[in-house]
């Protein structure tokens, strides 16, 4: 058993021990979680660097990672399901994707995995997770060469959205890889204005590694790059040096399987006794007694986890058992990610690199440019197929604007659809954005610090996932198979290239598009000859791209293709899942990752600025308010018919455009 410690640090009443309908109170049981794994196992072979690992006195490679579990206080209320929440850059997200759990609000939010009986258990897997604010990490043992630290080479990003001097030498805020020294006249600090543009290297007299400090001086520093005319904001800087120190990334990989197949049963680990159990402290069983069902749910980063460790075989645990019955990957697109190489970043997922890798469907597709043929699921499939999980892929529009989403299921070549495999299904949500939409709309900075031009998509997918969660389970238990996918197709004209979409999407006013030139791709990459090994060689080569198509648009203005809520189908107002950078965040003309924008009917900006709109007013399109409702029901009534949302939330999405209607139709 590869969990040979779980240290109960803290258990508490869950949300002040509220009671959720027949199952009651819910209890919040945080750990520290020790894996010890053998670095000699077959299923183990495909983590980057475990070789290299010390290993403790059983020859096994340890690691530790932070554990957050929810689950009925008393264990026999409980529906026997687990839902394993691979949290984003250390934050859990299954109760704001699933309780509709806003922030800062209740923690608990509607309680609808609660009300049902789920267990959820927030899993610390990111090596480079800062320490502290309630993020859950992983501390991952570092490669070793003859007891030294390995020295390599490694590419950061830096994306400013405000003028500055220094930046971390790490993705966003995460833990910075540090320059083996300070002079590396090697080094280079390259820029380009756009995402695919070419870039230039800037001298490499203009910056080094350095901070600036209090009192407005310089001083060297292995974790910061310093540029002296500044880093321009709107500007896309790469920079490629020599690194020292290698954890073991893939540790987190390992930890996501294992936690799993330790959760589902309720073996004892290595070193606890009966006196143990449940002490704060010391080793403990089990504190749940196990799980009929275990679920993988990941968004974003984490949904591009789920897809590598299919594409690694990992759901096969190191007892030979199945780690998952079925995961949902959400908002993943056609990628994985830097989840499994040496000096790899978890949370990068733009630069081009390993993540941006063919293959990009489940079965075999020809990669028109390497003419290799291969599919996610390809090894899994061969080697364990018993252990082969039901699978559910949801994905907004931001993945396929972003050049990725297609390729899960249109050929490298964008010739023709790719039939999915029997064990998947997936949906497109139409007019969606990265993340789910909320009310009113506004223009908060996404994740990376950009700031949208126009108000944020206001499409709340939330009761989609529901659905999608609960058809999983209904599928993996009861072989009650899932509603068939939705997504963009050739085959039936819904699936057409970004510059045919924008070319179509003429009646918004005050709406200035992007360069379709100027938009990101996924390109082939040649990351040096140890690629396989796992080392790459940077700045990566890139060469063709791949194609990006999307969904076409309607006369509203909103997608055509997949599921379509009654934000699309009943619209108030055209959503799109893209959004231009506001000026002040720099390059006014690119997109802004994964945030949309909702452009309501005689409104475009926040202002409500009067301005000529050629789009059917509200008074044209509906008598008044309640029949604007009715037809809102009579749509979410269809898609439960259907089963693409929970009978329950029929109401839940009526209540919504309530809410929409009475912003868009306010006076004041």
């Amino acid at each position: 058993m590869p969990v040979v410690d779980f240290e109960i640090t803290s258990r508490r009443p869950f949300a002040e021990g509220v009671s959720f309908g027949e199952v009651g109170a819910y209890e919040q049981i945080d750990a520290r979680v020790t894996f010890a794994v053998d670095p000699t196992a077959e299923v183990n072979a495909a983590i980057v660097d475990l070789a290299l690992a010390p290993r403790d006195a059983e020859g096994c490679v340890r690691f530790t990672s932070d554990l957050s579990l929810l689950a009925p206080a008393n264990g026999g209320a409980g529906n026997g399901r687990l839902l394993v929440d691979v949290v984003n850059r250390g934050n859990p997200r299954a109760l704001g994707a699933f309780n509709r759990a806003d922030a800062g609000g209740d923690p608990a939010g509607d309680g609808f995995l609660m009300r049902r009986g789920w267990s959820v258990a927030s899993i610390g897997w990111q090596w480079d997770v800062p320490a502290g604010g309630g993020l859950l990490g992983l501390q991952a043992p570092h490669a070793m060469i003859d007891g030294r630290e390995i020295r390599g080479q490694i590419a950061v990003e830096i994306r400013p959205h405000v003028e500055e001097r220094t930046r971390l030498l790490a993705n966003r805020i995460h833990i910075p890889y540090l320059a083996a020294d300070l002079e590396q006249p090697d080094a280079a600090l390259l820029v380009r204005d756009w995402e695919d543009g070419p870039a230039s290297e800037l001298p490499r007299s203009s910056w080094r590694f350095a901070r600036e400090v209090d009192g407005g001086g310089v001083e060297p520093s292995r974790e910061h790059v310093y540029l002296e005319s500044g880093f321009v904001p709107g500007k896309i800087y790469e920079l490629v040096f020599e690194t020292e120190g290698a954890p073991v990334v893939g540790c987190g990989l390992l930890a996501l399987r294992e936690i799993a197949s330790f959760l589902r049963g309720s073996s004892t680990p290595s070193g606890a006794g009966p006196e143990d159990v449940g002490s704060p402290g010391g080793a403990s069983l089990n504190p749940t007694g196990g799980f009929e069902r275990v679920y993988g749910y990941g968004i974003s980063q984490t949904g591009r986890m789920l897809r590598h460790l299919l594409y690694l075989a990992l759901n096969v645990a190191e007892d030979g058992s199945a780690a998952y019955d079925g995961l949902l990957p959400h908002v993943a697109g056609g990628r994985r990610g830097e989840f499994n190489h040496r000096f790899a970043q978890p949370s990068q997922q733009s630069l081009p690199g390993f993540g941006h890798q063919f293959p990009f469907s489940d079965d075999p597709t020809v990669d028109p440019y390497s003419e290799r043929t291969e599919g996610l699921l390809d090894r899994l499939r061969s080697e364990s197929p018993e252990a082969l999980p039901k699978v559910i892929y949801t994905n907004s529009g931001a993945e396929y604007w972003r050049g990725d989403g297609s390729l899960a299921h249109i050929d490298p070549a964008g010739d023709e659809d790719i039939e999915l495999p029997e064990e998947v299904r997936s949906y497109s949500f139409a007019g969606a954005q990265h993340v789910p939409g909320t009310m009113p709309p506004d223009s908060a900075a996404g994740g990376d610090g950009a700031r949208p031009r126009y108000a944020r998509n206001t499409v709340d997918y939330r009761p989609l996932l529901r659905a999608a969660l609960i058809n999983l389970d209904a599928w993996v238990s009861q072989r009650i198979e899932p509603p068939p996918s939705r997504y963009p197709r050739i085959a039936d004209g819904t699936a057409v290239t970004r510059a045919e979409a924008l070319a179509s999407l003429w009646a918004v006013p005050g709406l200035e598009r992007p360069d379709p030139e100027r938009l990101w791709v996924i390109r082939t990459t040649d990351l040096g000859s140890d690629a396989a090994e796992g080392i790459g060689r940077y700045p990566v080569v890139e060469g063709d791209a791949y194609p990006a198509l999307v969904s076409a648009l309607d006369a509203n203005g909103n997608e055509r293709a997949g599921v379509r809520l009654p934000d699309v189908t009943v619209p108030l107002a055209t959503h799109l899942p893209w959004n231009l950078r506001d000026p002040d965040s720099g390059a006014p003309e690119q997109i802004v990752p994964m945030i949309g924008s909702s452009h309501y009917f005689g409104t475009t900006r926040l202002t409500r600025e009067a301005v000529s709109d050629p789009r059917r007013s509200l008074g044209e399109r509906y008598a008044d308010r309640a029949d604007y409702l009715a037809q809102v029901e009579a749509a979410a009534r269809a898609l439960a018919s259907d089963r693409y949302v929970l009978e329950s939330d029929v109401a839940t999405l009526v209540a919504d455009a309530a809410v929409r209607w009475d912003w868009a139709t306010r006076t004041t």
